[in-house]
């Protein structure tokens, strides 16, 4: 039996694509499931359409993505958290508070796409990649600074 796959099915195929699964695959899992379609004339037709305007789609995005990667660019965020000896933190610096620090600064990123390998846990200066599509990344720097203690900002206040 020939299919179109509608979406990406793993190990099969990416969606639009024309292949040949087992009568009993195709009939009782990917038809019911709307992964797939049948392949006749008419929707091969239908897929080179939905092609088309997945291709348009990309594009858009694409061009959205670089122009907020333009916007990110130079971008750095200073944070301020208590931190005990040897600089460590107590508690982290998330994806969630680079997102908030970047929404203060009137951009919006998806913390989602924020990757870092593990939550920042030390003081310092941090480069952080951001995934805004597939093919387009940009890099912010994220610096984190120790919080003057109360005792220390008392002192201050004082001489």
């Amino acid at each position: 039996m020939e299919v179109i796959l509608k979406e990406d099915v793993p190990k099969l195929g990416s969606a639009g694509d024309v292949v040949k699964v087992a009568e009993g695959y195709g009939r009782n899992y990917l038809l019911p499931r709307k992964l797939a379609i049948e392949a006749t004339s008419s929707n091969k037709a239908v897929i080179e359409q939905m092609k088309a305007a997945a291709l348009r789609r990309a594009a858009r995005e694409k061009g959205k993505a670089e122009a907020q990667a333009k916007e990110l660019e130079g971008v750095s965020l200073v944070f301020q958290r208590r931190a005990g000896e040897h600089d460590q933190l107590f508690g982290s610096v998330t994806a969630s508070d680079i997102a908030a620090g970047l929404e203060k600064k009137g951009l919006t990123v998806d913390r989602r796409k924020i990757v870092l390998d593990h939550p920042i846990k030390a003081t310092g200066e941090f480069p952080v990649s951001i995934h805004l599509h597939k093919d387009v990344r940009a890099a912010i720097k994220v610096t984190v600074e120790k919080e003057a203690e109360p005792q220390e900002a008392e002192a201050e206040a004082q001489g």
